[in-house]
């Protein structure tokens, strides 16, 4: 199989920055059509990148774009979207459910108000995209849905400082295990893509310090990890966990130097990687 995504149609959810733009970019030199569906139409204060810039970055890369104005907690806007992607490039091949709501606050710390947005956004919205994008992905060739999620472990480390936080991430991967499984036999593969490293986007950048940010890894490495599974034969490659390092060293990739935001800091794990 042809290792390029030329002319395949990619939806990817919050894609106007972050992972999400870089795998959105990666797609783009191969000559994928590629939506952005994203909240950010506006610039904002402290985040760069809108769907708007997103798309003519797309569009220098080599690739097709439609930007669409989407919050994926709303059925409708979700909808309409998936019908505008068919009506303008005839289908949909690949689903990335990229789109993330982060709070690390404690049971007493986290108000309902964010335990309701962390997963309407985490959990809901990866359930309805995938639900809404199956139809179209079943006459696809090679259908992929990727949820940028971790690996299911049950272990308690991972619960006891944010249990909302962990339980809507997990809520993703649970996705990945139950639709990859009820998908097979149509061919659609489902899989989660998890960094090993902390990833250097503009969410680290505001609300951490600069030596975390400094201790991470460019966004580029899980940009690459999607490409190749994007890549590989979907009948193949279904209900993996994949870890961005590990998967890229099975297919070959050995020098992880050029992945790293700061050449002498060593780089730190990511939340929810036992290794």
């Amino acid at each position: 199989m042809e290792k390029n995504l030329r002319d395949k149609v990619i939806f990817i959810t919050g894609a106007s920055r972050g992972i999400g733009r870089e795998i959105a970019l990666r797609c783009a030199r191969d000559g994928a059509k590629i939506v952005i569906a994203a909240k950010s139409a506006e610039p904002h204060p402290k985040l760069e990148g809108t769907i708007f810039t997103v798309a003519e970055e797309i569009e220098k890369a080599g690739g097709k774009a439609l930007p669409l104005m989407v919050d994926v907690r709303d059925e409708t806007m979700v909808s309409d979207a998936v019908a505008k992607t068919v009506q303008t490039f005839g289908g949909i091949d690949v689903l990335v459910n990229n789109a993330s709501a982060i709070n690390l606050g404690s049971t007493l710390d986290i108000p309902m108000k964010r335990f309701d947005l962390i997963f309407s956004v985490n959990v809901r919205a990866t359930f309805m995209c995938s639900k809404l994008c199956i139809p179209h992905l079943k006459k696809s060739a090679n259908p992929h849905i990727l949820n940028l999620s971790p690996p299911l472990s049950m272990k308690p480390k991972w619960f006891k400082k944010h249990v909302a936080y962990t339980m809507s991430k997990y809520g993703m991967s649970m996705c990945t295990l139950g639709m990859a499984e009820e998908f097979k036999k149509e061919g659609i593969a489902v899989n989660s893509l998890w960094p090993k490293t902390i990833i250097a986007t503009a969410a680290i950048s505001v609300n951490f310090s600069k030596l975390i940010y400094h201790a991470s890894r460019k966004p580029s490495i899980m940009a690459d990890a999607a490409h190749e599974i994007l890549t590989t034969d979907s009948r193949s490659l279904t209900g993996n966990f994949f870890i961005d390092e590990h998967f890229l060293r099975q297919r070959g990739v050995t020098d992880f130097k050029q992945y790293s935001m700061h050449k002498f800091i060593p780089v730190l794990s990511d939340i929810f990687v036992d290794e």
